[in-house]
């Protein structure tokens, strides 16, 4: 990385953010490779009585500083914010995202120690000017945190019976990981995190083409990624060694450790955008359903880490302020309520925020669509009815459509904001190179609330293969709005007839009333890496079906 460039993007994070300071680009130490992190002992009890502390009620804070943490065999470096006053206090340990640096969380750093919280952020090892490689979230950066959590106790005012940990996107899977490693964290905030690495890389056996692009990019730019990662998303690019990777992103999902995280019992607020590219919703599903800590789960629309993007810049933000709360419960000793509130709260594409006892209560019953046969005049199917059989429908195996979903970061980001979600013209489709069903228009609004599921049964494939599939709310002037989508591949060693299951990312979404429900499938999809040889084939065929959730 240039001393150059490095510069550069300091300055673009002050814009966003804070003024940020030359010496945050200085090259960090070599790195010595430490062993996987300790489990640390349970606190002791607070070394003075805590500070009070009452929610709104603002304090006096220090000066924010800059520091440098001794990490395991590097120099991680950090800034530290906490109240002015003497006392033990609850601290919030916020690790920066992927690309960014200690200074991002400044705003919400300083909120928090004006809400009476030590707060320390710190850049990950092999980013900016910290030292060592990056390890992606790997035992080299639970030992790290430890040692963050260690520094903390000893230099700052922390109480070490009171020590929470948050963070967007790389910061939260590090602090949700932490919690597994160190019991010392009591309360986590994950922000747009992921829980199932693999699920987020590599989901439906379907490589992410532009999310992992992305994060190789930020790394070549701003990080030293070292021979490990640099191996990994070379791999990964070109379709090599998989199981390598899965091993890899094993090792790095909280979920691998989520019998660890049970039995430490830390407080987790998990955060997340219906249409997250990086870290889709599903996971996390299926991970809180698990999870026997207290726990709370927030859906908002939007893509990766947009929701809670307002916060970072210092302005007013719902995510922030269901962190503040769920800190102010959890390590501060106050009762903000949220305790007694639905611990799943949703926030539909178009509809009021709804909030739920758990995940299942979103659904009350489930409706079958079946694929019907392509109609020659209009060359679209019935989605409706039980599943028909005896018609087929051939789709070309390297020629793409309008029907997409999207650019990452961009379309679904706009649509956090907008309210408006991508959109296509159903009539552009092209028909030779897709198939498309559309559903009856309904007299009254169908409430789409959890996860769609498709069942394709597919003929005469390749022994390697993907589709694409798309529900859209299509309106009378053929406008469709793209609700939720997904890729399926499949990789066996003979070709021939087969069905293929994939679950939609979650959602929750009011179709209106004489819309029309309606399902395209391709084999091109930019933002996938697909398994289709050129000039082939895959077929649908007859009982395929589609599971839809309703409230």
């Amino acid at each position: 990385m240039s001393r150059r460039r490095s510069t550069l993007l300091v300055h673009l994070l002050s814009a966003v953010t804070v003024t940020a300071l030359a010496t945050t680009v200085l090259a960090g130490p070599a790195e010595a490779a430490p062993a996987a992190a300790p489990l640390a002992a349970p606190a002791t009890a607070s070394l003075a009585a805590p500070a009070t502390v009452r929610a709104g009620a603002p304090v006096a804070t220090t000066g924010f500083r800059f520091v440098d943490v001794p990490g395991a065999g590097v120099t991680l470096k950090a800034n530290v914010i906490a109240p002015a006053a003497a006392g033990r206090y609850p601290a919030v340990i916020l690790p920066s995202s992927w690309g960014l640096n200690d200074l991002e969380y400044l705003a919400q750093a300083k909120a928090l120690a004006g809400r009476g919280y030590v707060v320390v952020s710190y850049t990950p090892r092999g980013w900016w000017a910290s030292g060592g490689e990056i390890d992606t979230a790997g035992p080299r950066d639970m030992a790290d945190l430890s040692r963050v959590v260690d520094w903390t106790i000893a230099q700052t005012a922390a109480d070490p019976a009171r020590i929470g940990a948050a963070g967007i996107s790389y910061g939260a899977g590090l602090s949700l990981l932490g919690s597994a490693f160190d019991r010392r964290i009591r309360a986590v905030a994950v922000m747009s995190g992921w829980t199932d690495l693999v699920h987020s890389l590599y989901g439906d056996s379907t490589r992410h083409r532009q999310s992992s692009g992305l994060l190789q990019l930020s790394a070549d730019l701003l990080g030293n990624a070292g021979p490990e990662l640099t191996e990994r998303l070379g791999d990964f690019a070109a379709g090599r060694d998989l199981d390598e990777i899965v091993a890899w992103a094993n090792v790095r999902s909280p979920a691998t450790y989520l019998d660890a995280i049970n039995a430490n019992r830390p407080a987790v607020l998990i955060a997340n955008a219906w249409n997250d590219s990086f870290f889709p919703p599903n996971q996390l599903v299926d991970f809180y359903a698990r999870l026997t800590t207290p726990k709370r789960l927030e859906l908002r629309p939007g893509d990766h880490a947009i929701a809670e993007f307002t916060g970072v810049l210092g302005l007013e933000n719902d995510v922030w302020t269901g962190v503040y709360r769920w800190f102010d419960q959890h390590l501060a000793g106050i009762d903000t309520g949220i305790g007694g509130e639905p611990p799943v709260l949703v926030k539909p594409h178009n509809a009021a925020r709804e909030g739920y006892a758990d995940w299942s209560a979103l659904t009350s019953a489930t409706r079958r669509y079946g694929l019907g046969q392509i109609r020659r005049l209009d060359r679209t199917g019935l989605l409706g009815g039980e599943p028909q059989a005896g018609w087929s429908k051939s789709l070309p195996t390297d020629l793409d459509t309008t029907a997409n979903g999207g650019q990452v970061l961009i379309s679904n980001g706009i649509a956090a904001f907008t309210g408006r979600r991508p959109q296509i013209w159903l009539p552009t489709v092209d028909r030779g190179r897709a198939g498309v069903w559309a559903s009856e228009r309904p007299s009254t609004a169908q409430r789409i609330r959890g996860i769609p599921t498709l069942h394709l049964e597919l003929g005469d494939t390749a022994a390697r293969g993907t589709v694409m599939a798309y529900l859209y709310d299509l309106d009378a002037l053929g406008n469709a709005q793209l609700i939720t989508h997904a890729p399926v591949s499949w990789l066996g060693t003979e070709g021939g007839d087969r069905a293929v299951d994939v679950r939609l990312p979650a959602t929750a979404y009011d179709l209106p009333a004489g819309h029309s429900l309606t399902l395209a499938v391709d084999t091109v999809d930019p933002l996938y890496y697909d398994e289709n040889a050129p000039g082939g084939t895959v077929t649908v065929k007859g009982g395929s079906y589609l599971d839809v959730p309703l409230k």
